[in-house]
């Protein structure tokens, strides 16, 4: 990288991947929050020798490249630090730290790469919960506990889902549920040696239930719980994440859905039930050619194993051990979204090459595809991007919000080359904005009444306003900020909202 390289670079201004700083005869301490933040999220350049005046607004008055003095020496400080136990992991290679010059000014170039999700979290000093930091486009900020939780579970190569929940029993198992999902495993598998088991035992073999000799317990694992369980039982131990699929298609000015499923009270609301209920709602519109095979009548097409693929990978792929989150499973008109919570295991660039699938939880993966439900490892999202390409749609859309910690796949079914005009383009944007208003629940309506502009509220102080329950709160408030009517700030440890005009 040469200086007009760098400058492009700086010029863009402090976003979530670059962070410019002053730096004299020494490294600051700040720079090594800024390699915690960034090898914690996505990754990113650390520029040092460049001073910010954040009273300009020009980008080349703002960021000033000043230089700094005896580089080497800098370097190697650095080295000695990163290296040291002030930090806790070293993830660089030598070429990631680098110095460039131009006319007697040199500055010092720190290339972060996102840290392997069995290394996270990298932090500064020796205390996880103190020196963990993550970014976002203001700059760094210290992750919350949940957050630090979720890192160190990631760690487990065995995923999160076979946990044992002290206090579940087979009593907690919707029994319903489970009859229906032995029903169709024995069709799908038969003269298995599974079918003959009793209910406990068949979930022991799925990892729904488990032993553990050396701590002398046993009882549901969250795999099983969250499953198969009682709806009550799982809202006990799982209030902070809620299921919802809402069928957007046809919304009006005076229908926000024309159709929903949530808790309301009608059905056990485990995820075994939500796939079961939902799936044939996503997939009831679409194509189905008349085919043979052999003298069964085949209905079924590779979009509608791809639709079914990305909401087998939600449920695979949450936290369900996070704050607050949520499984939405949205239809539109010319499309599908998929969202869950936690932030993605690996790179986006692994993930679209697809061979190597980290799920959170393989439990619940094995659960859905013993019944035919998911492709093998590592196939699953390369096969939704080859049915995309085929049929000519744009190429589906992985975005990660590392701040709500959230994952939404937008699945479009829209041409590759259909462009719209920039007056189209206008319509669409103010049409959205308007749905996106009638889209509001009554509880996030109530939210922003309760809400001054320009004062910051923890999500307790919100809750209590409104009169609900903190994790479905925050729940709402994250939804909020996505819909760009909050934001928030993690510069401390709890969350402040802040009303936008």
């Amino acid at each position: 990288m040469n200086m007009q390289e760098l400058k492009q670079l700086i010029y863009k201004g402090e976003k979530i991947d670059i962070e410019c700083k002053e730096a004299g005869n020494n490294v600051p301490r700040s720079a090594y929050e800024s390699y915690s933040a960034f090898a914690n999220t996505k990754g990113g350049y650390i520029i040092l020798g460049v001073k910010e005046d954040k009273r300009k607004t020009l980008s080349e008055e703002r960021y000033m490249i000043q230089g700094i003095q005896n580089t080497k020496k800098q370097v190697e400080d650095f080295w000695n630090t990163i290296n040291s136990s002030k930090v806790n992991r070293n993830i660089l290679k030598d070429e990631d730290v680098f110095i460039v010059e131009e006319f007697g000014i040199s500055l010092i170039v720190i290339k972060v790469p996102r840290a392997d999700y069995k290394m996270r979290p990298i932090y500064v000093g020796e205390n996880p919960y103190k020196g963990t930091f993550k970014r976002n486009n203001e700059g760094d900020y210290h992750a919350t506990e949940y957050e630090i939780r979720g890192m160190i579970r990631d760690q487990n190569p065995d995923g999160n889902d076979g946990m044992i929940l002290e206090y579940y029993t087979m009593d907690d198992v919707d029994k319903e549920t489970l009859r229906k999902y032995r029903q169709i495993f024995e069709i799908r598998n038969d003269g298995h040696v599974w079918n003959s088991l009793n209910d406990k035992s068949f979930l022991e073999k799925l990892g729904g239930y488990r032993k553990d000799r050396r701590e002398g317990k046993e009882g549901l694992t969250l795999a099983g719980l969250m499953m198969f369980g009682d709806g009550l039982a799982v809202r006990d131990e799982f209030d902070n994440i809620f299921m919802d699929y809402r069928n957007e298609s046809e919304i009006t000015m005076d229908i926000r859905w024309n159709d929903r499923i949530t808790y309301d009270g009608t059905w056990e609301n485990n995820l075994f039930n939500f796939f079961t209920k939902v799936t044939p709602k996503l997939t009831e519109d679409l194509k189905k050619p008349f085919k043979l095979e052999g003298i069964q009548r085949i209905d079924e097409t590779p979009i509608h194993k791809a639709v079914r693929e990305a909401f087998v990978n939600l449920i695979i792929h949450a936290d369900y051990l996070m704050d607050a989150g949520v499984l939405k499973v949205i239809k539109k008109s010319d499309g599908f979204e998929f969202t869950n919570p936690g932030i993605l295991k690996l790179p986006l660039e692994d993930i679209y090459r697809g061979g190597n699938s980290k799920s959170r939880n393989p439990h619940m993966q094995t659960m859905l595809r013993m019944v035919g439900f998911g492709d093998n490892a590592g196939s699953g999202f390369p096969s939704i991007l080859a049915t995309w390409k085929e049929e000519g749609w744009v190429k589906p859309e992985l975005i990660e919000d590392t701040t709500l910690n959230q994952v939404t796949l937008y699945l479009r079914m829209v041409p590759e080359n259909g462009k719209q005009s920039a007056k189209k383009s206008a319509e669409s944007a103010e049409k959205s904005a308007e749905m996106q208003e009638m889209l509001l629940s009554e509880r996030q309506k109530q939210i922003l009444a309760c809400m001054e502009l320009k004062v910051l509220y923890k999500t307790e102080e919100i809750a209590e306003k409104i009169g609900l329950k903190g994790p479905r709160t925050r729940q709402l408030l994250n939804e909020l900020v996505a819909m760009k009517r909050l934001t928030c700030t993690a510069a401390t440890k709890n969350r402040r909202y802040i009303r936008i005009e």
